[in-house]
């Protein structure tokens, strides 16, 4: 039951996180310097937070929880890497439908997990 409620935890902090990143890029894109100073460090932040969040879907899924909580982590991890990548590049055309992605999809997965029960084997 822990593991469950520990990605749950995660995967919530998460999407919190990440749905800051567009206020951020707003703050940065109306003249404030200050937005890109939060930016960048919290899309460092969330993709480390990403790795815990599959590192606990792959332990939940191998104590008997579903095996599509790691395989959508590994998802969101790989959009993430990618982000990072082309943020760094200024490369806005994939920077940011790519983070659009990423807000729906980690929202999507916190809500799918908060939603799960620990299956109790018999």
């Amino acid at each position: 039951m822990m593991r469950l409620r520990a990605l749950q935890v995660v995967a919530g902090v998460h999407a919190v996180g990440i749905c800051l990143q567009p206020v951020f890029a707003g703050v940065y894109l109306n003249g404030s310097p200050t937005g890109v100073r939060m930016h960048e460090p919290t899309g460092l932040a969330l993709a480390f937070l990403g790795l815990a969040q599959l590192l606990l879907a792959t332990i939940w899924w191998r104590s008997g929880g579903r095996w599509t909580a790691p395989a959508a982590g590994l998802l969101i991890v790989a959009g993430e890497v990618l982000q990072v990548v082309v943020g760094y590049s200024r490369q806005l055309a994939i920077h940011i439908p790519l983070g659009i992605a990423l807000v729906a999809g980690s929202l999507a997965f916190a809500y799918w997990i908060a939603r799960q029960r620990q299956v109790v084997p018999a």
